[in-house]
Formats: C-alpha cells, structure tokens, sequence
C-alpha cells in the first residue's frame, strides 16, 4: 500500500458577510500582506508551517469578530490542482511584486541621474532605497518557492547603494584598475547563496574553470552571513564579485578577470538574458538553456548536485562555441 504524503498546505476557508465592503477589502489584504494565494474564491493556502497557522488564526478571529465565518484545514491536492500548479500560483505573484519594485528602482536610478549631488537629494535617495529595502525584505518573507526577479531588484538595489559613493563606482566601471591578481585567488572559498540558479552555477563553473581550479563553495542563507577569513563571496549582498549595473555576476567576472575569450562572451550573454530577463542580447538559445537549468533546480535540491549538473551543460555550452564555426 502506497504510503500517503502529509499534507503539504493550509486552506483558509470562509463566508464574509457582503455589508460593510471595507471589511472584505480589509480582509483580502490582510492576507495578500501574509503571501496567502487565492485557490477559488474565498478558499486561499499558505504552505503548511507554524507561522502559517498562525497567521491563519489571527484571519479567522478577525473574520468572526466580523461578523462572518471561517475555518483552516490541513490539505492534499488529489484532483484538479497539482501541487506544482499551486506552487506556481505563489510564483507569479512574487514575480509580480519584483517587478514592480524593479520598475521604481529603475525610475529611481533615471531621477539620480538628472539630479545635481546635493545634502538633500543624497538623503531623500538614502531614504528611497531604504524604503526599497524593507519593501524587498517583505516579498522575500513570503517568498515560499524562490520566485524569479528576487535577484534583479537585489541588482538594481546594489547599483543604487554604489552611486552614492562615487570613488567606489568609477573604480568598478573602469575594470582594469580593480582587477584582482589572479594569483591571489588560488585555493580559495567561494560563498555564494543557497538555491543556486543559472548565474550562480555559471559562475561557479568559470571561477573553478578559469579562476581557481581548485576553488571550494560553500552555499549560505543569503541574509545576516559573516565571512570567514579568506572566503570570497560571489552573487550575493555585498560581493565581492556581484551584479554591476545591467550586468550580471557572470558577466562582472569576465570583466574583472580579462576573460575575453568569444565563446565565454556568447555564454555571458546566454546567462545575462536568462538571469536579468531584459532581453538585452536576444538570445533564441537562452530559452532552451533556461529550461534546462531548471530541470536541475527542480530536480535537485542539494547546491553540489547542481552545480555539478549545471557544470556539465557550461562545459557543453563552452566546447560547442569554441568550436562552431561564425
């Protein structure tokens, strides 16, 4: 007899009276502020944990003193949704909320560039980023299947951080004078953030390839994480190696490293569309790659096994465009 699962959700099920309708509003964003996604109408889920408990709890009290009625069960899709259907409901609205906080970093980062470096323009950015900061700590706290997007907006973020000092970000868009000596590099920790995806694998695949060939990696929760002495961090807050600008953490590595060879260039250009999904280089191949790299992902939680996955496809990728003809 097959043994059954337990239940991977919770569903908040409830009736709302239809008067007074600030109290169904109030309601609906109470629990879009907690991530919760709605299944049909007035049945919504959160992942099963003790904080979605109570979280739902407090909904339901709220809901009764209302006037209304509610319930939470424990649940298993059987029929109809899938749980990866269910999962990808929680995705696109994550993917929603960063791009919408993608859009106000970039239109401030159009503002900074027309304003003249005054006391206050410095402190009103300094408050707009911080603003910009907390609204991305929420998303990420009900961020529960690492949506896509997350890494833009940290991109974005960074580059905003970097303008306000000046000799720091001359000194990384002219390259050259900051390029580390390579033979520095050597034997070294690389840290980098859990739940390692397409820039994260190619770029471990370049630092153990072209780098440091015997580079360790070591995978970390992206958040609060003190560096050991001798570590490096790469794509991740306050890297050394991290997204510049537009560019992605492959392609600041090349950079940084004077890797210029074409068929890198072609893979950093694959990476940079698939990561940033500005469609920057049009890649037709990005698609297929993207997919690819997902069915690693899905397939493997552990970071080694994807990376070792994920090498195997940027070794591919790298002999067949050094080879192929132009």
């Amino acid at each position: 007899m097959t043994q059954r699962k337990e239940p991977k959700w919770l569903l908040l099920i409830h009736q709302i009276p239809p008067k007074p309708n600030y109290f169904r509003v109030k309601i609906g964003r109470r629990l879009q502020r907690l991530g919760a996604a709605p299944i049909k109408n007035s049945v919504y889920a959160l992942p099963r944990s003790e904080q979605a408990y109570e979280d739902f709890e407090w909904v339901v009290r709220e809901i009764v003193e209302g006037g209304g009625d509610a319930s939470v069960c424990e649940a298993r899709f059987v029929e109809g949704l899938s749980d990866t259907e269910v999962e990808a409901l929680f995705n696109s609205a994550r993917e929603a909320d960063y791009l919408e906080l993608a859009g106000e970093a970039r239109r401030l980062q159009s503002m900074l560039s027309r304003r003249k470096n005054t006391k206050d323009s410095k402190e009103e950015l300094e408050s707009s980023i911080a603003r910009l900061r907390r609204r991305l700590a929420e998303i990420e706290n009900i961020d529960f299947f690492a949506a896509s997007g997350r890494d833009t907006v940290e991109a974005l973020l960074v580059t905003l951080e970097k303008r306000m000092k000046a000799a720091a970000t001359q000194a990384s868009e002219e390259g050259e004078a900051s390029r580390p000596p390579m033979e520095k590099m050597q034997a070294r920790t690389w840290v980098t953030r859990k739940g390692i995806h397409v820039d994260r694998m190619a770029s471990a695949w370049l630092i153990r390839r072209f780098i440091d060939k015997d580079a360790r990696f070591k995978f970390v929760p992206g958040k609060a994480y003190r560096l050991e002495a001798g570590e490096l961090r790469f794509d991740m807050f306050e890297a050394e190696f991290t997204h510049e600008g537009d560019r992605c953490t492959f392609e600041v590595l090349l950079q940084r490293f004077a890797l210029s060879e074409p068929a890198l260039k072609q893979i950093a250009e694959i990476v940079h569309d698939i990561d940033l999904k500005d469609g920057k280089f049009g890649r037709e191949d990005a698609l297929g790659v993207d997919r690819l790299i997902a069915g690693i992902a899905m397939a493997n939680p552990e970071d080694e096994k994807r990376l070792a996955q994920g090498s195997a496809v940027f070794n591919s990728l790298y002999e067949y465009f050094k080879r192929k003809r132009a």
